[in-house]
């Protein structure tokens, strides 16, 4: 056998005499079972079980109260306003300021918006039509 000495270089090699583990064939009876037990340095600290809760647990525990609470205000935010409407823009609470910063207004009905859409819509295309036919007419002179 070749051991390290100081500083990590080997040493030289020696004759020894090594004793190999000890085996059995078969099945430990129950009372050298708990022999072994008893003389272990730990016996009695892992005798009881306990099941502590574990960090799966307690976030699964926490998304759980999130979705209800999500939930909770889902309802009292239906129950609040009639009708459907459209989120708010800002992000804040249900009505955003008015537009000098003045009275809140409203969310818009998901019809407004709709027809809002659809004039501004209408809007464009239209104005689109009538510079291309201005720009068409001064080009061909």
């Amino acid at each position: 056998v070749s051991t390290l000495a100081e500083k990590g270089v080997p040493s030289v090699v020696q004759r020894t005499l090594i004793r190999p583990p000890a085996g059995r064939i078969g099945p430990l009876t129950v009372d050298e079972r708990q022999k072994l037990i008893n003389a272990s340095p730990v016996a009695g600290q892992y005798d009881q079980m306990i099941d502590r809760e574990s960090a799966y647990e307690v976030l699964q525990k926490k998304a759980a109260q999130g979705q209800a609470e999500a939930a909770a205000t889902k309802e009292q935010e239906a129950d609040s306003t009639s009708g459907w409407r459209l989120p708010d823009i800002l992000g804040g609470g249900s009505s955003a300021p008015g537009p000098r910063g003045g009275q809140p207004r409203a969310r818009q009905t998901v019809a407004e918006a709709a027809m809002k859409s659809v004039v501004r819509s209408v809007g464009s295309s239209l104005g689109r039509a009538l510079v291309r036919g201005i720009l068409g007419s001064l080009s061909k002179r």
